[in-house]
């Protein structure tokens, strides 16, 4: 069998994803031929052919795409900050929209006391992706990540010794829960940022096949309003963070409002703000803690 003209196999394939459902099919179709291909993206038009074993890789994983798995679990990455974290089955796939409450907390970590290295606790980690972006972008902080669920904790550990191997600073893990009145207790009042991306989906949400059929319900769901692991989590915020120290919680596009009313009702944060994501819908809060008076 001679080789195949890569872009009309790539065109034959958006219409396979297309009709599948999948949301962004063209974009899914380049995506796996690059990595079939070991290229990037951008630099598809620079393999013109396919050969018939890159040919039947590469139908084989848009057969896959094409029963809703995630892109994510057929590359084997999923991006966050500058960095590609490892994902596969029994951990959450970082989403896009977590990139904002990422580059908040960049934002705030440039504006620290210099001469200070930051302490940051990162709660329900899953992948390690937040840790382990702000551990890369800021390699003078001490990143202290927590997640209840051993094979999540396995892919943070994966993710996180192999970024280590490149150089990247460590960060700590921890198996826990970030509800747990004690998870971290010998870091009371000395934390200077906590992030987290937790369980926040209401129950009986309806979410698509790629999202309910394969990411780890423990990393998706709140319970019935989607607050169950939130509302004990700020007790555990409180408790980590130094005076004027601050926090930003991703959630449901649902709890805008009643976000900021949880955190304004515990009486020990000031500064709460809702942020929103690109599409304009509530995605994070966050706030800051009181000072000591």
């Amino acid at each position: 069998m001679s080789r195949v003209p890569l872009r009309s196999t790539v065109v034959e394939a958006t219409e396979t994803l297309a009709a599948a459902g999948v949301h962004s099919p063209y974009t899914d179709a380049e995506l796996l031929a690059a990595h079939v291909l070991g290229v990037e993206r951008t630099r598809l038009a620079l393999v013109p052919m396919l050969t018939p074993e890159q040919l039947a890789e590469y139908r084989r994983l848009v057969e896959q795409r094409a029963t809703r798995v995630p892109l994510q679990y057929l590359t084997g990455v999923a991006a966050m900050g500058e960095i590609d974290l490892c994902v596969g089955p029994g951990v959450f796939v970082p989403r896009p929209e977590t990139e904002l409450l990422f580059a908040w907390a960049l934002a705030h970590l440039d504006m620290a006391e210099r001469g200070h290295r930051p302490t940051v606790v990162d709660l329900c980690t899953g992948s390690g992706a937040l840790a382990l972006a702000i551990a890369h972008a800021r390699p003078d902080t001490l990143v202290h990540a927590v997640e209840l669920d051993p094979v999540a904790l396995k892919w943070a550990q994966r993710n996180s010794d192999r970024l280590a191997g490149e150089g990247d600073a460590p960060i700590a893990l921890y198996e826990g829960d970030a509800t747990d009145p004690a998870v971290l207790a010998e870091l009371d009042g000395r934390v200077d940022m906590v992030v987290s991306n937790p369980p926040y989906i209401p129950a009986g949400a309806e979410l698509d096949p790629e999202v309910i059929d394969h990411d780890p319900h423990l990393a998706l769901f709140g319970g019935a309003d989607g607050l169950s692991v939130i509302r004990p989590m700020i007790g555990t915020i409180a408790r980590l963070l130094r005076p004027g120290g601050v926090v930003a919680v991703e959630h449901d596009d649902s709890h805008g409002a009643v976000m900021a009313e949880l955190f304004d009702a515990h009486d020990g944060f000031l500064d709460v703000a809702e942020h929103t994501d690109l599409a304009g819908k509530p995605r994070f809060i966050t706030a800051r803690r009181m000072p000591t008076t």
